[in-house]
């Protein structure tokens, strides 16, 4: 993992959960005329939506990222695809001249600003792949028509409430190889979808073995992967999701990018057919037993609580300016033993009831 000195090629301007059109020009600003930045549409609220090009290779690949407007993570980390790009090495030369790079930065810049996963309209963009119904939807069809892409990478985030499989372990990073059809049957460009996974995998395992999940596959030819996915193109789902104590989801950034790096290394040096799709399915499946806090024992805090009750709370991340405040929501009460916090606290620990009694928020929410 040592062939990449991310620390020089982080862009460190960009940083935290809100990124928006406005975080993102002066660093496309930045960029020297090679890498080619257009604006391909405009979004409900008339916001600019543009495309990053690099490269000279016959391959394509194209990733677009903040369909949803609140999953910013994969932003953050093709900001740092690109820069290295810019900077220049063996590795970024072998790319650039191997493949040809279209990057939709954020497609859904009305809610990249206003911080929420629908557009102005208030629609999922992942869920009018076949209608169309609203421009951002439009434009990364007629993106997608017009380049003719031989991969696509879709970049998303996921909620807290993910861990790998049945383990305690985060879902750090998930990813799918979307079905092109209700069989879920294997094509010959899911297989591919498959292998890159695998090869991604392998470079991730290095790094933060068990934190490495599978999303659920379950077909829906109105989610945009799919959709492309039943048009011939490998495309893999990416999926930003927790790492411990990394809520501004830099961490996890980190991880993105150097998932990203080694799907278009293999690409670039043709070593996809080196990576069997057999272990795509060692992959385990994403569950859903995080909370983000879990108290135990509730009835030594307040007797309103049931003998040894449990609660489980989740963060509602609350726009406030320009930053994310995590706001507590008590989410579930009753016997969580089957569940897992990111912070566990026992209030029959003196110390962990501190802790709780001097946590205003929190106090609020359990009342």
């Amino acid at each position: 993992m040592f062939k990449y000195n991310y620390s020089a090629v982080k862009v460190n301007q960009v940083e935290g959960r809100v990124v928006t059109n406005n975080d993102v020009e002066p660093f496309l600003e930045s960029l020297p005329s090679v890498f080619l930045v257009s604006i391909v549409g405009k979004s409900v609220q008339g916001l600019p939506i543009k495309t990053i090009t690099i490269g000279t290779g016959k391959t394509r690949i194209l990733m677009w990222s903040q369909m949803h407007g609140n999953e910013s993570t994969t932003t953050k980390a093709v900001l740092d695809l690109i820069n290295l790009l810019k900077e220049g090495s063996d590795l970024a030369s072998v790319i650039l001249e191997n493949c040809t790079l279209k990057i939709i930065l954020i497609l859904n810049p009305d809610g990249a600003l206003a911080y929420t996963r629908v557009n102005a309209n208030w629609v999922d963009l992942n869920r009018d792949a076949q209608e169309r119904t609203q421009p951002e939807s439009v434009v990364l069809r007629e993106v997608y028509d017009d380049f003719k892409p031989d991969y696509c990478f879709n970049l998303h985030d996921q909620r807290t409430i993910f861990n790998v499989g049945a383990t305690s372990m985060p879902a750090t990073v998930s990813f799918l190889a979307p079905a092109s059809d209700p069989e879920r049957s294997i094509s010959e460009n899911r297989e591919v979808a498959m292998r890159l996974i695998v090869a991604m995998n392998v470079a991730l395992h290095k790094l933060i073995p068990g934190h490495v999940g599978r999303y659920d596959d379950s077909f829906n030819s109105n989610c945009v992967g799919d959709a492309f996915q039943m048009l011939g193109t490998p495309t893999i789902l990416f999926e930003s999701g927790h790492y411990p104590d990394d809520y501004e989801r830099e961490q996890t950034r980190y991880y993105i990018f150097i998932a990203l790096m080694e799907a278009i290394e293999t690409i670039a040096r043709n070593k996809i057919e080196k990576f069997s799709m057999d272990p795509y399915f060692d992959i385990p499946e994403n569950s859903k037993l995080f909370f983000d806090i879990i108290i135990h024992n509730m009835d030594h805090l307040d007797a309103k609580y049931s003998a040894g009750e449990s609660v489980g709370i989740l963060y509602v991340e609350t726009l406030v300016g320009s930053k994310i405040e995590f706001v507590p929501k008590l989410e579930k009460i009753g016997d969580l033993s089957g569940f897992y916090g990111h912070k566990t606290y026992n209030c029959l620990n003196s110390k962990d009831l501190e802790v709780i009694q001097k946590t205003p928020n929190l106090i609020n929410v359990l009342k």
